[in-house]
Protein backbone atom coordinates (compact mmCIF):
# COMPACT_ATOMS: atom_id res chain seq x y z
CA UNK A 1 0.00 0.00 0.00
CA UNK A 2 1.39 3.39 -1.01
CA UNK A 3 2.05 6.25 1.42
CA UNK A 4 -0.54 8.38 -0.39
CA UNK A 5 -3.19 5.82 0.54
CA UNK A 6 -2.37 6.02 4.24
CA UNK A 7 -2.69 9.79 4.08
CA UNK A 8 -6.42 9.21 3.58
CA UNK A 9 -6.33 8.40 7.32
CA UNK A 10 -4.81 11.80 8.04
CA UNK A 11 -6.98 12.59 11.07
CA UNK A 12 -6.34 9.26 12.78
CA UNK A 13 -2.59 9.37 12.05
CA UNK A 14 -2.23 12.92 13.37
CA UNK A 15 -4.13 12.06 16.55
CA UNK A 16 -1.96 8.97 17.10
CA UNK A 17 1.23 11.00 16.61
CA UNK A 18 -0.02 13.65 19.05
CA UNK A 19 -0.87 10.95 21.60
CA UNK A 20 2.62 9.41 21.31
CA UNK A 21 4.29 12.81 21.70
CA UNK A 22 2.30 13.45 24.89
CA UNK A 23 3.31 10.00 26.17
CA UNK A 24 6.98 10.73 25.47
CA UNK A 25 6.65 14.12 27.18
CA UNK A 26 5.14 12.40 30.21
CA UNK A 27 8.18 10.12 30.45
CA UNK A 28 10.64 12.95 29.84
CA UNK A 29 9.48 15.71 32.17
CA UNK A 30 7.84 16.14 35.55
CA UNK A 31 6.47 19.59 34.72
CA UNK A 32 2.78 18.86 34.24
CA UNK A 33 2.05 22.45 33.22
CA UNK A 34 4.30 22.01 30.17
CA UNK A 35 2.47 18.82 29.23
CA UNK A 36 -0.88 20.60 29.40
CA UNK A 37 0.37 23.47 27.22
CA UNK A 38 2.02 21.03 24.80
CA UNK A 39 -1.23 19.06 24.45
CA UNK A 40 -3.23 22.18 23.60
CA UNK A 41 -0.64 23.35 21.05
CA UNK A 42 -0.41 19.89 19.47
CA UNK A 43 -4.15 19.62 19.08
CA UNK A 44 -4.33 23.12 17.67
CA UNK A 45 -1.95 21.91 14.96
CA UNK A 46 -4.02 18.76 14.39
CA UNK A 47 -7.17 20.85 14.00
CA UNK A 48 -5.59 23.26 11.51
CA UNK A 49 -4.02 20.49 9.41
CA UNK A 50 -7.39 18.71 9.34
CA UNK A 51 -8.79 21.48 7.13
CA UNK A 52 -6.19 20.96 4.40
CA UNK A 53 -7.61 19.34 1.24
CA UNK A 54 -7.64 15.53 1.17
CA UNK A 55 -8.90 13.25 -1.64
CA UNK A 56 -11.76 10.82 -1.25
CA UNK A 57 -10.92 7.13 -1.19
CA UNK A 58 -11.15 3.66 0.35
CA UNK A 59 -8.72 1.62 2.45
CA UNK A 60 -8.42 -1.92 3.81
CA UNK A 61 -10.71 -3.51 1.24
CA UNK A 62 -13.35 -0.79 1.62
CA UNK A 63 -13.51 -1.23 5.40
CA UNK A 64 -12.36 2.38 5.77
CA UNK A 65 -13.66 5.20 3.63
CA UNK A 66 -13.32 8.93 3.50
CA UNK A 67 -15.19 11.68 1.69
CA UNK A 68 -15.51 15.44 1.90
CA UNK A 69 -18.54 15.06 4.17
CA UNK A 70 -16.74 12.63 6.49
CA UNK A 71 -13.70 14.93 6.70
CA UNK A 72 -16.05 17.82 7.54
CA UNK A 73 -17.60 15.78 10.37
CA UNK A 74 -14.17 14.97 11.80
CA UNK A 75 -13.12 18.61 11.60
CA UNK A 76 -16.25 19.62 13.50
CA UNK A 77 -15.37 17.17 16.28
CA UNK A 78 -11.80 18.51 16.29
CA UNK A 79 -13.07 22.07 16.74
CA UNK A 80 -15.16 21.02 19.72
CA UNK A 81 -12.29 19.08 21.30
CA UNK A 82 -9.93 22.02 20.82
CA UNK A 83 -12.35 24.33 22.66
CA UNK A 84 -12.64 21.71 25.41
CA UNK A 85 -8.83 21.57 25.72
CA UNK A 86 -8.70 25.33 26.16
CA UNK A 87 -11.42 25.17 28.81
CA UNK A 88 -9.75 22.24 30.60
CA UNK A 89 -6.21 23.64 30.76
CA UNK A 90 -6.83 25.43 34.07
CA UNK A 91 -9.12 22.78 35.56
CA UNK A 92 -6.58 20.02 35.01
CA UNK A 93 -3.94 21.96 36.97
CA UNK A 94 -5.90 21.64 40.23
CA UNK A 95 -4.16 19.88 43.10
CA UNK A 96 -6.14 16.65 42.86
CA UNK A 97 -5.28 16.24 39.16
CA UNK A 98 -1.67 17.45 39.08
CA UNK A 99 -0.24 13.92 38.85
CA UNK A 100 -2.47 12.74 36.02
CA UNK A 101 -2.50 15.56 33.51
CA UNK A 102 -1.18 13.59 30.54
CA UNK A 103 -3.67 10.78 31.17
CA UNK A 104 -6.57 13.16 30.59
CA UNK A 105 -5.30 14.29 27.20
CA UNK A 106 -4.27 10.80 26.10
CA UNK A 107 -7.68 9.35 26.98
CA UNK A 108 -9.44 12.16 25.10
CA UNK A 109 -7.30 11.59 22.01
CA UNK A 110 -7.88 7.83 22.21
CA UNK A 111 -11.64 8.27 22.21
CA UNK A 112 -11.43 10.74 19.33
CA UNK A 113 -9.45 8.25 17.24
CA UNK A 114 -12.18 5.68 17.84
CA UNK A 115 -14.90 8.16 16.88
CA UNK A 116 -13.08 8.94 13.64
CA UNK A 117 -12.95 5.25 12.78
CA UNK A 118 -16.67 4.96 13.51
CA UNK A 119 -17.49 7.79 11.12
CA UNK A 120 -15.18 6.43 8.38
CA UNK A 121 -16.23 2.80 8.74
CA UNK A 122 -17.50 0.93 5.71
CA UNK A 123 -17.68 -2.40 7.51
CA UNK A 124 -19.31 -3.33 10.80
CA UNK A 125 -16.04 -4.77 12.20
CA UNK A 126 -14.34 -1.42 11.64
CA UNK A 127 -17.37 0.28 13.16
CA UNK A 128 -17.19 -1.94 16.25
CA UNK A 129 -13.44 -1.40 16.73
CA UNK A 130 -14.00 2.35 16.60
CA UNK A 131 -16.95 2.07 18.99
CA UNK A 132 -14.95 0.22 21.62
CA UNK A 133 -11.95 2.51 21.24
CA UNK A 134 -14.26 5.46 21.78
CA UNK A 135 -16.19 3.96 24.72
CA UNK A 136 -13.65 2.37 27.07
CA UNK A 137 -11.46 5.49 27.59
CA UNK A 138 -14.61 7.55 28.24
CA UNK A 139 -15.47 5.26 31.14
CA UNK A 140 -12.00 5.92 32.58
CA UNK A 141 -12.58 9.65 32.12
CA UNK A 142 -15.93 9.46 33.91
CA UNK A 143 -14.11 7.91 36.90
CA UNK A 144 -11.28 10.47 36.68
CA UNK A 145 -11.93 11.65 40.24
CA UNK A 146 -11.24 8.12 41.40
CA UNK A 147 -10.99 9.14 45.06
CA UNK A 148 -14.58 10.43 44.98
CA UNK A 149 -17.25 7.77 45.29
CA UNK A 150 -19.65 9.60 42.96
CA UNK A 151 -17.04 9.69 40.18
CA UNK A 152 -16.12 6.03 40.59
CA UNK A 153 -19.83 5.23 40.52
CA UNK A 154 -20.23 7.21 37.28
CA UNK A 155 -17.43 5.22 35.65
CA UNK A 156 -18.92 1.90 36.74
CA UNK A 157 -22.41 2.85 35.56
CA UNK A 158 -21.09 3.98 32.21
CA UNK A 159 -18.98 0.89 31.52
CA UNK A 160 -21.73 -1.53 32.59
CA UNK A 161 -24.41 0.29 30.61
CA UNK A 162 -22.08 0.49 27.60
CA UNK A 163 -21.34 -3.23 27.81
CA UNK A 164 -25.05 -4.06 27.83
CA UNK A 165 -25.89 -1.73 24.95
CA UNK A 166 -22.91 -2.92 22.89
CA UNK A 167 -23.89 -6.53 23.47
CA UNK A 168 -27.41 -5.85 22.21
CA UNK A 169 -25.99 -4.00 19.19
CA UNK A 170 -23.59 -6.85 18.37
CA UNK A 171 -26.46 -9.32 18.55
CA UNK A 172 -28.32 -7.26 15.97
CA UNK A 173 -25.25 -7.01 13.74
CA UNK A 174 -24.79 -10.80 13.95
CA UNK A 175 -28.39 -11.23 12.75
CA UNK A 176 -27.69 -8.96 9.79
CA UNK A 177 -24.57 -10.96 8.95
CA UNK A 178 -26.51 -14.23 9.18
CA UNK A 179 -29.16 -13.02 6.74
CA UNK A 180 -27.01 -11.02 4.30
CA UNK A 181 -23.75 -12.97 4.51
CA UNK A 182 -21.57 -9.86 4.65
CA UNK A 183 -20.67 -7.08 7.07
CA UNK A 184 -19.81 -4.53 4.38
CA UNK A 185 -22.08 -1.50 4.36
CA UNK A 186 -22.22 -1.57 0.56
CA UNK A 187 -23.40 -5.20 0.50
CA UNK A 188 -26.10 -4.56 3.08
CA UNK A 189 -27.21 -1.41 1.28
CA UNK A 190 -27.74 -3.53 -1.84
CA UNK A 191 -29.87 -6.07 0.02
CA UNK A 192 -33.55 -5.63 0.77
CA UNK A 193 -33.60 -5.78 4.56
CA UNK A 194 -37.32 -6.31 5.00
CA UNK A 195 -37.61 -9.72 6.71
CA UNK A 196 -38.83 -9.89 10.33
CA UNK A 197 -35.41 -11.07 11.53
CA UNK A 198 -33.68 -8.17 9.80
CA UNK A 199 -36.19 -5.75 11.29
CA UNK A 200 -35.42 -7.12 14.75
CA UNK A 201 -31.71 -6.83 13.97
CA UNK A 202 -32.16 -3.17 13.07
CA UNK A 203 -34.07 -2.49 16.31
CA UNK A 204 -31.23 -4.03 18.33
CA UNK A 205 -28.69 -1.93 16.43
CA UNK A 206 -30.73 1.22 16.92
CA UNK A 207 -31.07 0.48 20.65
CA UNK A 208 -27.29 0.36 20.96
CA UNK A 209 -26.85 3.65 19.12
CA UNK A 210 -29.74 5.16 21.08
CA UNK A 211 -27.72 4.57 24.24
CA UNK A 212 -24.75 6.49 22.83
CA UNK A 213 -26.97 9.45 21.86
CA UNK A 214 -29.09 9.33 25.06
CA UNK A 215 -32.39 8.76 23.28
CA UNK A 216 -35.41 7.80 25.39
CA UNK A 217 -35.76 5.10 26.72
CA UNK A 218 -31.99 4.50 26.56
CA UNK A 219 -31.11 7.69 28.47
CA UNK A 220 -31.32 6.54 32.08
CA UNK A 221 -27.54 6.53 32.59
CA UNK A 222 -27.05 10.10 31.39
CA UNK A 223 -27.86 12.27 34.41
CA UNK A 224 -26.05 10.06 36.94
CA UNK A 225 -22.90 9.83 34.84
CA UNK A 226 -22.88 13.56 34.02
CA UNK A 227 -23.30 14.43 37.70
CA UNK A 228 -20.58 12.05 38.89
CA UNK A 229 -18.00 12.77 36.20
CA UNK A 230 -15.85 15.92 36.26
CA UNK A 231 -17.61 18.80 34.51
CA UNK A 232 -15.21 18.87 31.57
CA UNK A 233 -15.71 15.14 31.01
CA UNK A 234 -19.49 15.61 31.14
CA UNK A 235 -19.03 18.36 28.57
CA UNK A 236 -17.12 15.97 26.31
CA UNK A 237 -19.78 13.30 26.69
CA UNK A 238 -22.57 15.76 25.96
CA UNK A 239 -21.01 17.31 22.88
CA UNK A 240 -18.21 15.37 21.16
CA UNK A 241 -19.30 11.82 22.00
CA UNK A 242 -22.93 12.57 21.18
CA UNK A 243 -21.95 14.36 17.96
CA UNK A 244 -19.85 11.42 16.75
CA UNK A 245 -22.67 8.96 17.49
CA UNK A 246 -25.19 11.19 15.66
CA UNK A 247 -22.93 11.42 12.60
CA UNK A 248 -22.38 7.66 12.55
CA UNK A 249 -26.05 6.79 13.01
CA UNK A 250 -27.12 9.21 10.27
CA UNK A 251 -24.63 7.79 7.76
CA UNK A 252 -25.61 4.19 8.51
CA UNK A 253 -29.34 4.92 8.34
CA UNK A 254 -28.96 6.74 5.03
CA UNK A 255 -26.81 4.00 3.48
CA UNK A 256 -27.07 0.54 5.08
CA UNK A 257 -30.74 0.81 6.05
CA UNK A 258 -31.92 2.95 3.15
CA UNK A 259 -34.14 0.11 1.86
CA UNK A 260 -36.21 0.12 5.06
CA UNK A 261 -36.43 3.89 5.40
CA UNK A 262 -40.25 3.95 5.92
CA UNK A 263 -39.87 1.62 8.91
CA UNK A 264 -37.11 3.53 10.67
CA UNK A 265 -38.82 6.84 9.96
CA UNK A 266 -41.82 5.64 11.97
CA UNK A 267 -39.51 4.53 14.76
CA UNK A 268 -37.70 7.88 14.80
CA UNK A 269 -41.06 9.68 14.87
CA UNK A 270 -42.01 8.03 18.16
CA UNK A 271 -38.54 8.20 19.72
CA UNK A 272 -38.16 11.89 18.82
CA UNK A 273 -41.39 12.82 20.60
CA UNK A 274 -40.50 10.77 23.67
CA UNK A 275 -36.94 12.10 23.83
CA UNK A 276 -37.89 15.77 23.50
CA UNK A 277 -40.74 15.51 26.00
CA UNK A 278 -39.05 13.37 28.66
CA UNK A 279 -35.82 15.37 28.46
CA UNK A 280 -37.67 18.66 28.93
CA UNK A 281 -39.95 17.47 31.73
CA UNK A 282 -37.06 16.06 33.75
CA UNK A 283 -34.92 19.15 33.14
CA UNK A 284 -37.66 21.21 34.82
CA UNK A 285 -37.03 19.40 38.12
CA UNK A 286 -33.24 19.69 38.30
CA UNK A 287 -31.25 21.87 40.68
CA UNK A 288 -27.78 20.51 40.01
CA UNK A 289 -26.50 22.19 36.85
CA UNK A 290 -24.76 19.07 35.54
CA UNK A 291 -27.99 17.07 35.79
CA UNK A 292 -29.84 20.06 34.35
CA UNK A 293 -27.57 20.15 31.29
CA UNK A 294 -27.74 16.35 31.05
CA UNK A 295 -31.51 16.34 30.55
CA UNK A 296 -31.16 19.37 28.31
CA UNK A 297 -28.82 17.32 26.10
CA UNK A 298 -31.39 14.50 26.07
CA UNK A 299 -34.02 16.93 24.78
CA UNK A 300 -31.59 18.29 22.17
CA UNK A 301 -31.03 14.72 20.93
CA UNK A 302 -34.76 14.52 20.26
CA UNK A 303 -34.58 17.67 18.15
CA UNK A 304 -31.68 16.18 16.15
CA UNK A 305 -33.93 13.28 15.11
CA UNK A 306 -36.12 15.79 13.25
CA UNK A 307 -33.28 16.27 10.80
CA UNK A 308 -32.42 12.59 10.48
CA UNK A 309 -36.05 11.64 9.79
CA UNK A 310 -36.02 13.58 6.51
CA UNK A 311 -33.85 10.89 4.90
CA UNK A 312 -32.34 13.17 2.24
CA UNK A 313 -29.37 15.48 1.72
CA UNK A 314 -31.38 18.29 3.32
CA UNK A 315 -31.75 16.23 6.50
CA UNK A 316 -28.05 15.34 6.54
CA UNK A 317 -27.07 19.01 6.11
CA UNK A 318 -29.41 20.13 8.90
CA UNK A 319 -28.00 17.50 11.29
CA UNK A 320 -24.36 18.39 10.59
CA UNK A 321 -25.14 22.11 10.85
CA UNK A 322 -27.01 21.68 14.14
CA UNK A 323 -24.23 19.58 15.67
CA UNK A 324 -21.72 22.31 14.74
CA UNK A 325 -23.89 24.92 16.47
CA UNK A 326 -24.57 22.59 19.40
CA UNK A 327 -20.82 22.20 19.97
CA UNK A 328 -20.27 25.95 20.41
CA UNK A 329 -23.48 26.39 22.40
CA UNK A 330 -23.19 23.53 24.86
CA UNK A 331 -19.46 24.01 25.36
CA UNK A 332 -20.23 27.65 26.17
CA UNK A 333 -22.70 26.60 28.86
CA UNK A 334 -20.48 23.87 30.28
CA UNK A 335 -17.46 26.18 30.08
CA UNK A 336 -19.08 28.76 32.34
CA UNK A 337 -20.25 26.09 34.79
CA UNK A 338 -16.74 24.61 34.81
CA UNK A 339 -15.06 27.98 35.41
CA UNK A 340 -17.38 28.73 38.33
CA UNK A 341 -16.93 25.23 39.77
CA UNK A 342 -13.14 25.54 39.63
CA UNK A 343 -13.27 28.93 41.37
CA UNK A 344 -15.96 28.27 43.97
CA UNK A 345 -16.92 24.58 43.90
CA UNK A 346 -20.61 25.51 43.42
CA UNK A 347 -22.77 23.67 40.88
CA UNK A 348 -26.40 24.31 41.90
CA UNK A 349 -28.80 26.75 40.27
CA UNK A 350 -29.50 28.50 43.60
CA UNK A 351 -25.78 29.20 43.92
CA UNK A 352 -26.04 31.35 40.79
CA UNK A 353 -28.44 33.83 42.43
CA UNK A 354 -27.05 37.31 41.92
CA UNK A 355 -24.16 36.09 39.77
CA UNK A 356 -24.51 39.04 37.40
CA UNK A 357 -23.49 41.51 40.11
CA UNK A 358 -20.12 39.87 40.68
CA UNK A 359 -19.38 38.14 37.37
CA UNK A 360 -21.34 39.94 34.64
CA UNK A 361 -19.33 38.62 31.68
CA UNK A 362 -19.78 34.98 32.63
CA UNK A 363 -23.48 35.63 33.29
CA UNK A 364 -23.95 37.14 29.85
CA UNK A 365 -22.12 34.26 28.17
CA UNK A 366 -24.19 31.64 29.99
CA UNK A 367 -27.35 33.54 29.07
CA UNK A 368 -26.32 33.55 25.37
CA UNK A 369 -25.58 29.82 25.48
CA UNK A 370 -28.93 29.04 27.13
CA UNK A 371 -30.78 31.25 24.63
CA UNK A 372 -29.04 29.39 21.81
CA UNK A 373 -30.04 26.03 23.31
CA UNK A 374 -33.61 27.32 23.52
CA UNK A 375 -33.53 28.51 19.90
CA UNK A 376 -34.06 32.24 20.42
CA UNK A 377 -33.04 34.50 17.49
CA UNK A 378 -30.60 35.88 16.46
CA UNK A 379 -28.19 33.43 18.12
CA UNK A 380 -27.08 30.33 16.22
CA UNK A 381 -29.36 27.86 18.01
CA UNK A 382 -32.39 29.45 16.36
CA UNK A 383 -31.01 28.77 12.88
CA UNK A 384 -30.02 25.24 13.85
CA UNK A 385 -33.51 24.37 15.03
CA UNK A 386 -35.05 26.19 12.06
CA UNK A 387 -33.25 23.94 9.58
CA UNK A 388 -34.11 20.81 11.62
CA UNK A 389 -37.79 21.80 11.56
CA UNK A 390 -37.50 22.56 7.85
CA UNK A 391 -36.08 19.10 7.17
CA UNK A 392 -38.92 17.40 9.05
CA UNK A 393 -41.53 19.55 7.31
CA UNK A 394 -39.89 18.72 3.97
CA UNK A 395 -40.95 15.10 4.51
CA UNK A 396 -44.45 16.07 5.64
CA UNK A 397 -44.02 15.58 9.40
CA UNK A 398 -45.96 18.69 10.33
CA UNK A 399 -47.40 17.28 13.57
CA UNK A 400 -43.89 16.32 14.65
CA UNK A 401 -42.73 19.88 13.98
CA UNK A 402 -45.69 21.20 15.98
CA UNK A 403 -44.79 18.97 18.96
CA UNK A 404 -41.16 20.08 18.64
CA UNK A 405 -42.21 23.75 18.78
CA UNK A 406 -44.19 23.04 21.97
CA UNK A 407 -41.15 21.33 23.48
CA UNK A 408 -38.93 24.24 22.44
CA UNK A 409 -41.30 26.54 24.34
CA UNK A 410 -41.08 24.31 27.43
CA UNK A 411 -37.29 24.32 27.21
CA UNK A 412 -37.29 28.11 27.08
CA UNK A 413 -39.02 28.16 30.48
CA UNK A 414 -36.38 26.12 32.32
CA UNK A 415 -33.50 27.87 30.59
CA UNK A 416 -34.99 31.18 31.77
CA UNK A 417 -35.00 29.86 35.33
CA UNK A 418 -31.19 29.93 35.26
CA UNK A 419 -31.19 33.37 33.64
CA UNK A 420 -33.60 34.60 36.31
CA UNK A 421 -31.31 33.27 39.05
CA UNK A 422 -28.33 35.16 37.65
CA UNK A 423 -29.97 38.47 36.81
CA UNK A 424 -33.06 38.87 39.05
CA UNK A 425 -32.87 36.71 42.18
CA UNK A 426 -31.42 38.38 45.26
CA UNK A 427 -28.44 36.94 47.08
CA UNK A 428 -26.62 38.47 50.05
CA UNK A 429 -23.54 36.34 49.36
CA UNK A 430 -23.26 35.72 45.62
CA UNK A 431 -20.33 33.86 44.11
CA UNK A 432 -17.32 36.14 44.55
CA UNK A 433 -15.67 37.83 41.60
CA UNK A 434 -12.82 35.86 40.07
CA UNK A 435 -10.60 36.02 37.02
CA UNK A 436 -10.57 33.07 34.64
CA UNK A 437 -7.31 31.76 33.23
CA UNK A 438 -6.23 32.93 29.77
CA UNK A 439 -6.88 29.54 28.17
CA UNK A 440 -10.38 29.44 29.67
CA UNK A 441 -11.09 32.88 28.25
CA UNK A 442 -9.92 31.75 24.80
CA UNK A 443 -12.23 28.73 24.91
CA UNK A 444 -15.21 30.84 26.01
CA UNK A 445 -14.52 33.53 23.40
CA UNK A 446 -14.47 30.86 20.68
CA UNK A 447 -17.90 29.74 21.92
CA UNK A 448 -19.22 33.32 21.77
CA UNK A 449 -17.91 33.64 18.21
CA UNK A 450 -19.60 30.40 17.19
CA UNK A 451 -22.90 31.25 18.88
CA UNK A 452 -23.17 34.43 16.81
CA UNK A 453 -21.23 33.78 13.62
CA UNK A 454 -22.34 30.26 12.67
CA UNK A 455 -25.98 31.36 12.55
CA UNK A 456 -25.51 34.72 10.87
CA UNK A 457 -23.03 33.52 8.24
CA UNK A 458 -25.27 31.71 5.77
CA UNK A 459 -22.30 30.41 3.68
CA UNK A 460 -21.56 28.00 6.54
CA UNK A 461 -24.83 26.16 5.97
CA UNK A 462 -24.45 26.36 2.19
CA UNK A 463 -20.96 24.86 2.48
CA UNK A 464 -22.30 21.96 4.55
CA UNK A 465 -25.24 21.51 2.17
CA UNK A 466 -22.85 21.21 -0.77
CA UNK A 467 -21.30 18.00 0.63
CA UNK A 468 -24.36 16.47 2.30
CA UNK A 469 -25.97 14.53 -0.53
CA UNK A 470 -24.37 11.14 0.13
CA UNK A 471 -27.25 8.99 -1.13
Amino acid sequence: MRLESFLLMRHEILLTVALLIILIAELSTENKKKISNLSVILFLGVTVIGFLPVPEGLLFGEMYRTSHLIVLMKNILNIGTLILFFQSAEWIKQTEYKNKVSEFYMLILSTLIGMNFMISSGHFIMFYIGLELATIPIAALAAYDRLKNISAEAGIKLILSSALSTGIMLYGISMLYGTVGSLYFSDMAGANLNTPLQTLAFIFFFAGMGFKISLVPFHLWTADVYEGAPINVSSYLSVISKGAAVFTLTIILYTVFYSIMPMWKNLLYVVAILTMTVGNLFALRQQNLKRFLAFSSVAQAGFILLGIIDGSGLGMASVVYFVLIYIFTNLGAFGVVSAISVASGKEHIDDYNGLYKTNPKLSLLLMLALFSLAGIPPVAGFFGKFFLFTAAAHSGYFWLVFIAVINATISLYYYLLVVKAMFINKNENPIAYFKSAFTTKVGLLLCVFGIFAIGLLSPVYEFIRMFSNIL
